[in-house]
């Protein structure tokens, strides 16, 4: 285990980050009526927020967006705010807000090393708490299950929401456009269009596309919008972005401009997939595609020189494997053909610069925790496929680890819109397994009916996963074991 000095003297070593100081600028601390804060600004820029309860139980959440989520003039009053009904419960709240140069600088291991900041900062100001939660979601959430693998030395339980694995996620991301590409690109051509149009990765990144964390702008992402409606008109068309979802294992429904579809429905999952689609065509190659690969200074992290999409499809959901067979034979077309166009497409390899960057601990998971972990997710993310959930879960049970992970899917699409009855009971499951240290019951109606009990005025939406479940994950990258 390591803290955050043996992570930057690692750092330096590969050479990717530089030492930091070990003294906080700008640090004020202003007491309320409740409560005791301190806010302030790490040596490389980063904010950072610790907000601790006058009835403090010993118990503090570090959470990697903390400032970032409640903005650093956070004055908390709303009793249904997720992180207003944590202190309301007496626990300590700390954490960081996101750097501004994020876009182009993202390393979770450099936002681990903040979060050692600012625990030193509560230990030295507050007093060393009882005990310390990782906390987090998306970004956070990835930072959360990396602590808990490599970092963990003081923290004793991890709560990761919509979490994503960095190579995973863009991998998941990059087959599913990869197939849209190979099979709807040919009617975006003969409608006029170029192929090259159609980029799937090495995204416009001189600021003319405005690229964010959350897609871009301009000529790529019309253009794929403009591919998936063309597609749309089509019976094969209809079945090649079912094709491709499945391919890609994202999830069928993103889009709110649809109901949840009925699995067994193939015209139903097919028009949720196309608003799904047309949904995404602003983050084309996968969501933050460009922040991701400007991490490794522009080197591309995704890959499928070696991944054969025939086998590929067969590991997908079973509903949505149905659903495009019957697709493909309603329009009388050829799935096989379609595959072999897939697996016949220019393929493309990952800079082995950019894979030594993202396997360094903290820049990945490998699904070895060594505190408990309970991890949420959105059946329907449309950031960050729950299958790559899945593929956790297979690594937990390869090392052995089953007894320190629980997993629980909220029935939603979007991301990150966990209710605080949700986060409430997260916290809740993992205090329970800290001081018993057996786990409560984990099922979704245990779950809902302890939510239920918390008098926040939400709702908790726990569901069952299964039906959703891929054959296998297809994207597992694990080069630490």
């Amino acid at each position: 285990m390591r803290g955050w000095l043996s992570i930057m003297m690692a750092s330096v070593v590969i050479g990717h980050l530089t030492t930091m100081p070990a003294i906080a600028q700008s640090d004020s601390v202003v007491t309320g009526a409740a409560y005791k804060e301190e806010r302030g600004t790490l040596p490389d820029g980063t904010s950072y927020i610790i907000r601790v309860p006058n009835n403090w139980n010993g118990v503090l959440i570090r959470d990697l967006d903390i400032a970032s989520s409640l903005g650093i003039s956070w004055t908390p009053e709303s009793p249904t705010n997720p992180k207003d009904a944590i202190l309301n419960r007496g626990y300590a709240l700390a954490g960081t807000a996101r750097h501004v140069m994020r876009m182009y600088q993202y390393d979770p291991r450099r936002e681990i090393s903040n979060l050692d900041l600012v625990l030193d900062k509560v230990d030295a100001n507050f007093g060393k708490p009882k005990r310390v939660i990782q906390m987090g979601c998306s970004g956070g959430g990835h930072v959360t299950l990396a602590v808990s693998e490599d970092f963990s030395d003081r923290i004793d339980g991890s709560v990761a929401l919509a979490a994503h694995t960095p190579v995973w996620l863009m991998n998941s991301f990059f087959d599913g456009w990869f197939a849209l590409k190979a099979l709807i690109g040919p009617g975006y051509v003969a409608a006029g269009g170029n192929m090259e149009d159609l980029a799937i990765t090495g995204m416009p990144n001189d600021g003319s596309s405005h690229a964010s964390a959350h897609g871009l702008e301009g000529d790529v992402p019309a253009a794929w919008r403009k591919a998936v409606r063309i597609a749309q008109e089509s019976p094969q068309g209809r079945a090649q972005l079912v094709l491709a979802f499945t391919i890609g294992q994202w999830p069928a429904w993103m889009s709110d401009k649809v109901t949840r579809p009925d699995l067994n429905n193939p015209e139903e999952l097919q028009k949720s997939i196309y608003y799904s689609a047309d949904m995404i065509t602003s983050s084309p190659g996968g969501e933050a595609r460009v922040m991701f690969e400007n991490a490794a200074y522009g080197q591309q992290l995704s890959w499928n020189d070696n991944v054969d999409y025939a086998k590929v499809f067969e590991m997908g959901n079973p509903h949505l494997k149905a659903a495009v067979r019957a697709l493909y034979k309603k329009a009388g077309a050829d799935l096989d053909a379609d595959i072999a166009k897939v697996n016949g497409a220019p393929r493309i390899k990952a800079s082995p610069y950019a894979l030594d960057f993202w396997k360094q601990p903290g820049r990945t998971t490998d699904g070895n925790p060594k505190i408990p972990v309970l991890r949420l997710h959105m059946v329907d993310d449309y950031q960050i496929p729950p299958s790559l959930v899945e593929g956790y879960e297979a690594e937990v049970k390869r090392h052995g680890k089953e007894d320190l992970v629980r997993t629980a899917y909220v029935n939603s699409t979007g991301h990150c819109n966990f209710s605080t009855a949700e986060q409430l009971e997260a916290i809740d499951t993992m205090m329970k397994r800290l001081d018993t240290g057996k786990w409560p019951g984990t099922t979704p109606a245990e779950l809902n009916k302890r939510a239920a009990a918390l008098d926040t005025d939400t709702t908790a939406r726990f569901m069952d996963y299964n039906p959703y479940r891929q054959g296998q994950y297809a994207r597992i990258w694990a080069p630490n074991n």
